[in-house]
């Protein structure tokens, strides 16, 4: 690999005493400084070989770029805010990791929002990003800052945004998400075709566009195989253990239980299986479980649970390449829907008496 023959030497001769400067890391790659600069800011733009020889120089001579001075320079501040409405869900965990690995590959910081159902966040968030702090942002929270889930119309903030997970109905921006119905759908389908006829379905919140999408996959499923939809069937959730616990002791306490529950997050389905196998209840011999999400412990619960495969370290992966795309000039597809897959484990089996 050619350096041109010249060589750093932090505290010798030339800038012996002073901190490295780009000039410094440039000299030593025998590039430009505004090569050095485009490696740092958006490396997907300069060839391999030369961005190898860049970090290579960066390295040797200790040089730290000055995000200050950087942003005053070209006016960006090179960070993204990412917002989750609850940063404890796990589900969020290898989204988070797919968004800051393609960031930081085109030479962006993140900063995490993390509302947690206070409109007191929200309103801050809102306000760190219309003060400029952030180039752009990733919205996972289902709504524009400042607007309910139902309403509609242009972002009050101007930077480039992009919706994941949750759609946002009526916004103009890019979209990333599974299809939620048909996957429910199938689901719900297959439950059907291990012999289930009485489904229970336990929800997410009432005003979630997921739980919208989800329940009609759930209806559309169960019209498919020539089954009434049972509203008492269904059992109101939140997407957390403790609403899993809940419908849980529900469960129990009735007389006529159903044969499969249906739940819309795997994190639900875990807190209802330990409610039943406290009480005795065994799954999948009495009760059949299926989740949605496959997160991490889905596979080791027990019984391991078959459920609903998101791709969300794709999906966190899809939705920092559109915004980045949108940060740099570049048109993005308005919406983008991921594949998902059905996870068969140990958590359903036929009835018993089929």
């Amino acid at each position: 690999m050619s350096t041109g023959g010249r060589k750093f030497r932090a505290g010798s001769g030339e800038g012996a005493g002073r901190a490295a400067r780009i000039q410094d890391v440039a000299r030593l790659a025998d590039v430009s400084t505004a090569t050095v600069s485009r490696v740092l800011a958006s490396p997907n733009v300069v060839s391999e070989d030369t961005r190898a020889r860049v970090l290579e120089a960066i390295a040797k001579t200790g040089y730290v770029p000055n995000p200050a001075a950087r942003s005053l320079r070209s006016q960006k501040t090179y960070m993204v805010l990412v917002v989750l409405p609850n940063l404890a869900n796990t589900f969020f965990s290898k989204i988070l990791s797919g968004i800051e690995e393609t960031l930081f590959e085109a030479g962006y910081g993140m900063i995490i929002g993390d509302l947690d159902g206070s409109p007191e966040k929200e309103a801050h968030f809102a306000a760190f990003t219309s003060a400029g702090r952030v180039d752009g942002a990733i919205l996972l929270n289902g709504h524009l800052f400042g607007q309910s889930r139902d309403a509609q119309g242009e972002p009050a903030i101007n930077i480039p945004l992009v919706a994941l997970c949750e759609a946002i109905p009526g916004a103009n921006i890019p979209q990333i998400e599974v299809d939620n119905r048909a996957a429910s759908r199938r689901m719900t389908q297959y439950l059907v075709s291990r012999g289930h006829r009485l489904i229970a379905y336990l929800t997410g919140p009432a005003d979630n566009v997921l739980e919208k999408e989800r329940i009609r996959g759930y209806r559309d499923g169960l019209r498919a195989e020539g089954l009434a939809f049972d509203p008492e069937l269904v059992i109101e959730g939140d997407y957390t253990i403790k609403s899993g616990i809940d419908a849980g002791r529900d469960l129990l306490g009735r007389s006529r239980r159903p044969t499969a529950v249906f739940c819309t997050s795997d994190e639900m389905a875990i807190g209802l299986m330990r409610t039943l196998h406290s009480a005795g209840v065994r799954v999948p011999q009495d009760i059949s479980v299926a989740g949605f999400d496959d997160i991490e412990f889905a596979a080791v619960a027990e019984p391991a649970l078959t459920t609903i495969h998101q791709p969300r370290r794709e999906l966190g992966q899809a939705a920092a390449t559109a915004l980045v795309d949108l940060l740099q000039g570049r048109s993005t597809p308005e919406r983008i829907r991921l594949k998902t897959e059905l996870v068969v484990r140990d958590s359903v089996a036929e009835p018993v008496g089929t």
